[in-house]
């Protein structure tokens, strides 16, 4: 243990180069808008096209400079239908050797809602997942995990903040490290003003930082869009995966950032983990007690992002995955209760796999996320009705 501890500190002390920053005006430029319904995951959301996302400001830049995605707040949805919301991947891929640094304002929140911040690589599991941020409900904490194929475990150095909860990554939880900082979700984290995490995603682990906007090092606090950053007041990590139990190079390739809020679907809307997060609502059904109905539940359902800066030990550029658009207008708003006078909702056809509310898992080959156990452990009376989809099925129009 003494080993692993003294791994995860010579990590830290390495400075890093900035390669991308993402922020301001241009925050949006470089980031792939999904433009289906949620079928990774199966949550009542349409994740909305680049245009529309603008047209209906679920995404736009508000007076402070920060990036807003949010969940549509303004319109009702009738029974059978999704509520629109916003997924973005970022065009750019990052090597093992990279380092994220995610400044929030505020998370998202609420029944129903399931917000996150993570990496994922090209095939999933295969190429892995990291969780740096993700959260359901009415969760006060946040969770991380790595999400992989069989043989990657996590171990427990001695200076890791946060409490392990899952060990094999391979599992439908992953392997999973729940926050033991005060303010890392739901209302608490924009009380403090908001916080950072810090992901380094190297070939001796991967480790997640999380400070509270008071504890914010100085230097993340000091460092500016053109600058570098050094570790070396960053202290111990919130969540460590050393790479004593789970070669990083074998489990993981270049990751991908997303950011996506979705609804319901295969955790949130989970009955048993509805039930224990969420009071089991009116109904005890997630869809029927908050997607349908008055916008009104989803005032809290945004993130407002300041920055995201990505870093490398070597300074090389990541790599583009995508055709860069270029610069898409934005649109300034005063808040994350943007209006909007678009049409919202998406017709949904029932599928004898799927219904407003399932607690179903998808077994495809774009899963992203994953199912969670943290909450509930009757997902497995679900699982073998699962369908295989593949990406053919985003040709499909609802």
């Amino acid at each position: 243990m003494f080993v692993l501890g003294v791994l995860a500190l010579l990590t830290s002390v390495r400075a890093y180069d900035l390669v991308r920053d993402y922020s301001g005006s241009s925050f949006f430029d470089r980031w792939d808008f999904y433009g289906y319904w949620d079928n990774l995951t199966l949550g009542d959301v349409w994740w909305l096209n680049r245009n529309d996302a603008f047209s209906q400001g679920l995404t736009y830049i508000n007076n402070a400079g920060n990036a807003v995605l949010k969940v549509d707040n303004e319109h009702d949805v009738a029974w059978n239908y999704k509520r629109n919301s916003v997924r973005i991947t970022s065009q750019d891929t990052y090597a093992v050797g990279s380092l994220w640094i995610t400044d929030v304002v505020h998370v998202p929140y609420g029944c129903s809602v399931w917000g996150a911040i993570w990496t994922k690589g090209p095939t999933w599991p295969d190429n892995g997942e990291i969780d740096i941020f993700e959260t359901i409900n009415r969760m006060p904490i946040n969770q991380y995990a790595l999400h992989t194929t069989e043989g990657c475990m996590k171990d427990t150095p001695d200076n890791q903040v946060g409490t392990t909860v899952v060990e094999d990554c391979s599992q439908a939880a992953g392997c999973t490290v729940t926050e033991n900082y005060e303010n890392s979700a739901y209302t608490g984290f924009a009380e403090a003003g908001g916080g950072v995490w810090a992901t380094q995603f190297d070939v001796s682990g991967i480790y997640i930082w999380f400070w509270s906007r008071p504890n914010v090092p100085a230097s993340i606090t000091q460092s500016t869009s053109t600058s570098g950053v050094d570790l070396s007041d960053w202290g111990p990590p919130s969540a460590a995966f050393p790479s004593t139990t789970c070669n990083i190079t074998e489990y993981f390739t270049p990751q991908n950032l997303v950011i996506d809020i979705t609804l319901c679907g295969n955790w949130a809307g989970l009955p048993e983990t509805y039930a224990e997060t969420c009071s089991g609502g009116t109904t005890g059904l997630c869809y029927n007690d908050n997607v349908i109905g008055s916008g009104a539940n989803y005032n809290d359902a945004y993130f407002e992002i300041k920055n995201i800066r990505a870093y490398t030990t070597g300074g090389v550029a990541p790599t583009p995955t995508a055709n860069y658009q270029g610069t898409i207008p934005t649109i300034t708003g005063t808040s994350a209760l943007h209006s909007s006078t678009s049409t919202v909702g998406t017709a949904l056809i029932p599928t004898p796999w799927y219904y407003p509310g399932a607690a179903l898992e998808m077994n495809s080959v774009r899963t992203a996320t994953g199912a969670h156990l943290t909450f509930s452990t009757t997902y497995f009376a679900f699982y073998d009705m699962a369908t295989t989809v593949d990406d053919s099925m985003q040709d499909v129009v609802l």
